[in-house]
């Protein structure tokens, strides 16, 4: 073999491991989309399974051009709702509680540094 030979052999080795491993991504998207969608009911999750198992190429193609936007819609609500949670979560640990915000204000106040009527802006815009 010629060394021009071997590198096409090589290439489309390359090729189709690459294609195979991007179809499975598709296979499982797809099939991780069909259990988490609600509106879909069982015996219509049970029928995309059997087309994708028996036809997996051509179903995974048909659900993406049948169901691709709902699909789309599905995955960025749940990036939403994850993202919101990420962000009370860190609000709350990041976050002093009131309680800790009154104290340090109170000693602020019992040491001078602020005066009553900062103490009282604080104080309330904590418990607000």
């Amino acid at each position: 073999m010629s060394f021009w030979e071997n590198f096409w052999n090589i290439f489309l080795w390359f090729f189709y491991v690459y294609a195979f491993i991007a179809f499975l991504y598709a296979l499982f998207v797809v099939i991780s989309d069909i259990f988490r969608d609600h509106e879909l009911n069982g015996w219509m999750k049970a029928v995309w399974i059997v087309f994708l198992a028996f036809l997996p190429l051509l179903g995974v193609l048909v659900y993406l051009i049948a169901r691709g936007k709902g699909m789309t819609t599905r995955i960025s609500e749940r990036a939403q709702r994850q993202q919101e949670s990420t962000d009370a979560y860190i609000r709350q640990v990041a976050s002093p509680s009131p309680a800790e915000e009154i104290s340090k204000a109170k000693a602020l106040l019992d040491s001078g540094t602020i005066s009553q009527d900062e103490f009282a802006k604080i104080k309330s815009s904590v418990l607000v």
